[in-house]
């Protein structure tokens, strides 16, 4: 039976979620098809998403970046974690052949761990990258301690991405210079459908109320300056975090009977950091986007032009965000009219698999 091995990175779940809609599309294809997900995201994240059968095996693919919140990421505690992590690199790759070695997989998908490159290319096996960016691009954001050769590192990191057969660069994403060989695909999205007036009547809205979904990723966010948020005018939030019992303006998400994809498909605005599958989705379903940016993160700059070329988006700055100082961002959201372009069509799975299926 043809198998995929599938390694994701566990820095949130957005490389999972665009793998998902590939091997839901490449299961299409390609009968009796099964998948090795090599990570440490959760299994819920795939239980009732992933249609084609599937095993965990949750080892470790890389590291990411070590942050406070969604918002904040601890540059120093991210280099030592990597300098960590490549002490033992030859284990690594070793433990990642001897397990490929074993499951006889026909080909290795990363999404984004290039320790599974290196490892299967090491096998002997076809490497294929799926890719929004990689974590050489950001790391070169970040200045490395005086005690971390990071030029050495980002090398090592780069040269691993280069040993991959194929890169498919999905839509928006960032210039990539690590692969030999690249091809451009488009969109990743699944919008799932909207529940809007069954949200509506759960939540009993004032009239000229609108809902607006706090969304910032798997990192969870810790708290947020709730007096100030009781304080803003025909607006509920919806938030999967602490909410206080006598609160008028939040709601927990975990109070309702719906899933987040339904969620964000049934709120009149969004509110993230310009992360990969939010800002995706949200552009496809035209839903107004308040972002508050990192301003260090590498492929942030390609998400937000693309929210200003294809959706709807008001950029509300970080201050005013911990400040509670939320109600002219989306007042403004709000009223912003209907995107005047249709976004690309959100093809970067198909694509992804029709590519896949040939070394199936």
């Amino acid at each position: 039976m043809p198998l995929i091995w599938a390694a994701i990175s566990a820095h949130g779940f957005g490389h999972a979620a665009q793998v998902v809609p590939v091997l839901n599309a490449l299961g299409r294809r390609i009968s009796g098809l099964r998948t090795i997900l090599r990570t440490t995201v959760p299994a819920s994240f795939f239980q009732n998403h992933l249609s084609i059968p599937w095993e965990l095996s949750p080892i470790r693919q890389d590291i990411g970046c070590v942050q406070q919140d969604p918002l904040t990421i601890d540059v120093e505690a991210t280099w030592q974690e990597h300098a960590r992590f490549h002490a033992t690199w030859d284990d690594r790759v070793q433990t990642e052949i001897d397990a490929m070695h074993r499951a006889r997989p026909n080909v290795i998908l990363a999404d984004t761990p290039y320790l599974a490159i290196a490892a299967g290319a090491a096998a002997g096996l076809p490497t294929v990258g799926l890719v929004s960016f990689t974590w050489d691009l950001v790391l070169s954001k970040f200045p490395a301690p005086p005690n971390i050769g990071g030029e050495t590192l980002i090398w090592a990191i780069r040269h691993a991405y280069g040993q991959a057969d194929l890169a498919l660069r999905i839509t928006p994403s960032p210039h990539m210079g690590a692969f030999t060989r690249l091809v451009d695909i488009g969109p990743i999205s699944e919008p799932a459908p909207s529940a809007r007036e069954a949200l509506l009547a759960r939540l009993s809205l004032a009239p000229g109320e609108r809902t607006v979904l706090i969304g910032f990723g798997g990192i969870p966010l810790g708290s947020l300056p709730m007096t100030n948020l009781e304080k803003v005018n025909r607006h509920r939030f919806l938030f999967n975090g602490l909410v206080l019992p006598n609160s008028t303006k939040f709601v927990s998400t975990q109070s309702l009977p719906f899933s987040f994809k339904t969620m964000l498909a049934s709120v009149d605005i969004i509110m993230s950091k310009p992360g990969y599958g939010t800002l995706v989705e949200a552009v496809a379903l035209r839903t107004p986007l308040v972002y508050v940016r990192r301003y260090n993160f590498a492929d942030e700059q390609p998400l937000v032009d693309y929210l200003h070329q294809y959706g709807r988006g008001v950029e509300l700055e970080r201050a005013d965000f911990s400040a509670g100082q939320w109600e002219p961002a989306l007042i403004a959201a709000g009223n912003l009219p209907a995107p005047s372009v249709p976004p690309p069509p959100a093809s970067g799975a198909e694509e992804a698999a029709d590519v896949l299926a040939a070394y199936l």
